[in-house]
């Protein structure tokens, strides 16, 4: 990445991102705009430039490798204008993409700052193809299907939300996207003036909508990130929105654990041969605590109406109760009891309101209670009130040993390497969907990766046993269905990362299924990933090491495929392969597979075939 400064027609601060001597983009605007000054950036001149750099490595408790390694070399450049003001870039560049940010020092003029917006653009080289996610507005849930576009044809009213990911033809593939956002708003994406060009686009302050961050200098913006690369697949494998973050504040991470969890919301009130009427009450919740202690998950997740505040007004989440109160139906006493007896860790959901108002006492006594974490929901912001909230719900429930998993909510920023309790989040199009439509198909699951899981881990709810195929599939609340085969739904577990894993569906649907014993055995958490293959849209295989275990996801869109897979990441020795692959006729009866074994080794290539939306997961192992 090269800054420039430019006089005349193109005057201001300008930068250029070349990769193996391409240019992947053009002279690119660099700058901020105050209320009641002129833009910050335009006529500015270089006085001081220090160059840095830095290799380290850190570890994480839960992640997609257990090891990071923090390698960059940096550049802080000082700029002035005529009227002596002065601005800070900084740069950092990583073998897997740059990162630039910009820091207002406290000055004359500029002592209390009310932005009202960056200049900074993207002018793409070329024509690149883009997979858009587009909002309806700055409130949002970013949950939608993604699109496929070139800059070319993207329409100046169309709010994108981040990561982007882009392909220029011959040159690279780039994912944009932000890290470290802290007293700042969300960063989207606009199309700018020239045909080729992305403009920044920050969330507005609630309470002043024509400003987007207000408060004290010396002012920050986050990491703007240029994640690049020759193929898509090295985009995923990417940890750079992580190190753009400042290390952990939290000492001992012991506490901190990844895990899978069963789930009670995903099948609605729905059981089979059990002797209680299901529902959110005391026995329906021990069912899922049984069926967790059984399957060797260390948790149980109770959805939303454990509390009062629930049950006041089912349909509407938003009434704000005391969540330390709990809905009669529901014995918490008994229950905290009965999970501590079966060695299972409760999970509880809230809404953030709720949170917002009785976090101080509720979080105490969460921890006394043995609570694991929060599940907080329905935020669908992230202006620069609400991403303060963030850090200060993690904050708080860090002092008392709680994880948090945050739904209804923006991007990832990696705030979980500064926070690592805050274990996943949502901000995905998820599994829930396909109980009213059948949007997350297979071609959104193979979407998914290259593109929100850029960004961060996504909690997207696998494990639905209801397979179906297009012709079969029939939305509905009660005992739902998933979309593709068996065996995709099992190479979900591998494909999308989250270290807190749901095992959505109602306990009975795995009763006496081997293709279960896969999702008991696959991880959470990882050492190592290698994505193999693919395009989105269409496939992807992923491979994550556990200890000397590997396990391969592979699924596909709606074309029937056969990708071939070598194992040239193994290590020396022999090894087994146990392969769950979508049965010959899994395109007609989804919840057929197929189950074998093989030797293996370093030199071994394996023929995945799938089925029209099918999968196939493997499990690699050291031969006994």
């Amino acid at each position: 990445m090269m800054l420039l400064t430019r006089p005349g027609a193109k005057s201001g601060l300008h930068y250029i991102v070349e990769f193996h001597g391409k240019r992947v983009f053009d002279e690119s605007l660099l700058g901020l705009k105050f209320d009641g000054q002129p833009p910050l950036g335009p006529g500015m001149k270089q006085v001081a430039v220090k160059p840095s750099q830095a290799d380290e490595t850190y570890t994480i408790p839960a992640g997609k490798t257990s090891q990071v390694r923090d390698h960059y070399n940096a550049i802080r450049a000082d700029f002035e204008d005529d009227a002596n003001r002065k601005l800070t870039v900084e740069i950092r560049a990583y073998d897997d993409g740059i990162a630039f940010r910009m820091i207002v020092p406290d000055q004359p003029g500029l002592k209390q700052v009310r932005l009202e917006k960056e200049l900074t653009d993207f002018r793409f080289s070329k024509d690149a193809m883009t997979y858009p996610l587009l909002l309806d507005g700055y409130q949002s849930s970013y949950e939608d299907e993604y699109q496929a576009r070139n800059v070319s044809g993207i329409h100046n009213d169309w709010l994108i939300g981040l990561p982007l990911l882009t392909e220029i033809p011959g040159v690279a593939w780039v994912g944009i996207t932000e890290a470290d956002i802290e007293n700042y708003a969300g960063m989207y994406l606009r199309k700018g003036d020239e045909r080729l060009a992305l403009r920044t686009q920050l969330s507005p302050r609630i309470d002043h909508p024509s400003i987007a961050v207000e408060g004290d200098a010396p002012l920050t913006t986050p990491w703007r990130v240029l994640m690049i690369a020759d193929n898509p697949g090295r985009l995923i494998e990417s940890n750079i929105v992580l190190n753009l973050n400042p290390p952990s504040k939290i000492a001992d991470t012991s506490w901190i654990k990844a895990g899978k969890t069963s789930w009670d919301w995903w099948s609605g009130d729905y059981a089979a041969n059990v002797t209680f009427t299901p529902g959110m009450n005391t026995a329906t919740l021990k069912h899922y605590i049984d069926f967790s202690a059984a399957s060797g998950f260390p948790y149980m997740l109770i959805d939303a109406g454990w509390a009062l505040a629930n049950r006041k007004s089912p349909d509407d989440y938003a009434a704000v109760a005391d969540i330390t109160k709990f809905d009669p139906a529901v014995d918490m006493p008994e229950l905290l009891r009965y999970a501590k007896e079966k060695n299972v860790k409760l999970w509880l959901w809230s809404h953030w309101t709720s949170v917002d108002k009785y976090m101080d006492k509720a979080f105490p006594l969460f921890e006394q209670w043995g609570i694991a974490g929060v599940k907080i929901d329905f935020m669908q912001r992230d202006d620069q009130q609400m991403v303060a909230w963030y850090r200060h719900v993690v904050d708080l429930a860090a002092q008392y040993h709680l994880m948090i998993d945050f739904h209804g909510a923006f991007k990832p920023d990696g705030l979980r390497r500064t926070y690592p309790n805050l274990i996943t989040r949502e901000g995905v199009m998820g599994k829930e969907y396909l109980k009213w439509s059948a949007r997350t198909s297979p071609v959104h699951n193979t979407t998914l990766p290259f593109t929100r899981m850029l960004a961060g881990p996504l909690d997207y709810t696998p494990g639905a046993f209801g397979n179906a195929n297009r012709e079969t599939f029939v939305g509905r609340n009660v005992q739902p269905m998933s979309l593709g085969t068996r065996a995709h739904e099992l190479a979900l577990y591998v494909v999308l990362e989250s270290p807190l894993q749901m095992v959505s569906d109602y306990p009975e649907r795995y009763a006496g299924q081997h293709d279960f014993e896969f999702i008991k055995q696959v991880p959470a958490t990882w050492d190592e990933v290698r994505v193999l293959g693919g395009r989105p849209m269409e496939n992807i295989t992923v491979a994550r090491r556990s200890g000397k275990d590997w396990y391969i996801g592979s699924i596909t869109n709606w074309d029937a495929r056969t990708v071939r897979v070598p194992l040239d990441f193994l290590g020396e020795g022999k090894y087994t392969a146990e392969i769950y692959a979508d049965a010959p006729d899994a395109d007609q009866n989804a919840t057929h597979t197929t189950f074998s074994t093989q030797p293996v080794d370093k030199t071994s290539i394996l023929d995945v075939k799938m089925v029209s939306g099918g999968g196939n997961a493997i499990w690699v192992h050291p031969s006994s």
